[in-house]
């Protein structure tokens, strides 16, 4: 089946059909059909996907960018082939923009060390919110450890939106906003466009946390108006260990490398070194070859299927999930409770039921959910609850399984309480 053949409107038999490129989805987990709904963690793999990185090893694995050999040019091309499907996915201008890094985290890290380090000093303000993932939190800690730069923060109101009443006095003296396009959390999607102005018109440049938007909605880093955006392959349709720093390439040229090693250097003497252009520069060492591959398979996947199509299939799925929910009682959700500035990540809590027990209960039901406190444990604080569960849909989940969700959280809530 080729993605292309999917009718608009995800019509059940569309989804059936699409569905089958999942192998995964295809097993029992303790007797029960598998509902996978932990995406926001990592999503599943299409067969396609999961072939092209198992040809690149059986029929192209040869290092790049350093033989004149055959095998060598062939995985070169494969390579920078990927990194232009990606950097057109994202609307990037240039390839020459988009580094392939390891995921999110190490390309929000190569920011804060390469373009942080040459850019903040005592006194500067970096802008961050309270809904920050771990990855986009901590590298800022170590950073203004360093440097002396001062951290503040926009909050959320009751709702889990953010409150932008005073950005304008927030932004007074700010370097770099650094924020989440979508919360893993409260699924809450934050008017970039809006922040990035205001941020641009303060001075400021402005690094987006897309894990959680890229894979699910349309992203247009030109559109936005951003200078910076970070996201994973595993969370895409792609493989682990590849993720994508994109920058405006103004900044990227002025940035110190952020590794040290082979590849990424024009000249190396005993008496010092001089560096490669971007991109080179910030890719040191042999890169995850085939894993780029793959994501480039994984972009094209995505592209026929429909971003705008997926992003309407989980807001469908996330309607339906927020009333189903509704009808289990004593059940909390966290964050917007309308689709129209969420996506489909839902966090919630059960009254009198752990949520590693609800985690648990969903598991013997063939259900995966995501546990704990999700990289949020600052966000967590702000709600007062040690933990929550979290249910978050993707392109290939139906609402039968939002359906045995709630009867699952019924049987939960029976067996605790």
């Amino acid at each position: 089946m080729a993605a292309a053949q999917i009718a608009p409107g995800f019509s059940v038999g569309d989804l059936l059909t699409l569905r089958r490129e999942f192998p995964i989805l295809h097993q029992q987990v303790h007797g029960k059909p598998l509902a996978f709904l932990d995406s926001g963690a990592s999503s599943q793999k299409p067969q396609r996907v999961i072939r092209a990185l198992t040809e690149y090893y059986e029929r192209t694995n040869a290092n790049v960018h350093r033989g004149v050999y055959q095998l060598s040019e062939q995985a070169t091309f494969a390579y920078e082939q990927a990194r232009g499907k990606v950097a057109r996915f994202i609307g990037a201008r240039s390839p020459r923009e988009l580094i392939f890094t390891r995921n999110t985290t190490e390309a929000i890290n190569l920011v804060a060390n390469a373009w942080g380090g040459a850019n903040l000093r005592p006194g500067d303000r970096i802008l961050l919110t309270v809904m920050e993932h771990h990855s986009n939190l901590v590298p800022w800690h170590m950073l203004a450890q360093r440097s002396g730069a001062v951290i503040d923060y926009l909050q959320i109101d009751g709702a889990g939106r953010l409150v932008l009443d005073d950005l304008k006095r927030k932004l007074a003296g700010v370097k770099i906003v650094a924020l989440t396009h979508q919360s893993n959390v409260l699924g809450t999607i934050t008017p970039v466009r809006e922040i990035a102005a205001q941020a641009h018109a303060a001075g400021a440049v402005v690094l987006v946390d897309g894990a959680q938007s890229v894979p699910h909605m349309p992203v247009d880093v030109q559109e936005l108006g951003i200078d910076f955006l970070a996201f994973s392959g595993h969370k895409m349709c792609g493989p682990t260990g590849i993720g994508v720093l994109w920058g405006r390439k103004a900044l990227l040229d002025a940035m110190p490398p952020f590794l040290g090693g082979g590849s990424m250097i024009r000249t190396v003497t005993l008496a010092g070194s001089t560096y490669a252009d971007v991109p080179a520069r910030f890719e040191a060492g042999t890169p995850a070859i085939g894993e780029a591959i793959a994501l480039g398979e994984a972009v094209d996947f995505l592209g026929e299927v429909g971003m705008e199509r997926i992003h309407a299939h989980e807001q469908e799925l996330t309607v339906y999930a927020l009333d189903r929910l509704a009808e289990v009682a004593g059940l909390k959700v966290y964050g917007p409770l309308s689709a129209d500035d969420r996506g489909g990540a839902l966090s919630f809590t059960l009254d009198g039921v752990h949520p590693h027990d609800i985690a648990a209960v969903l598991d013997g039901e063939g259900i995966a959910v995501r546990a704990g406190h999700h990289c949020c444990q600052p966000l967590h604080t702000l709600l007062d609850v040690p933990a929550t569960a979290r249910a978050s849909f993707y392109l290939y989940n139906i609402p039968e399984e939002i359906d045995r969700l709630a009867a699952g959280l019924v049987k939960a809530r029976k067996l605790f309480t």
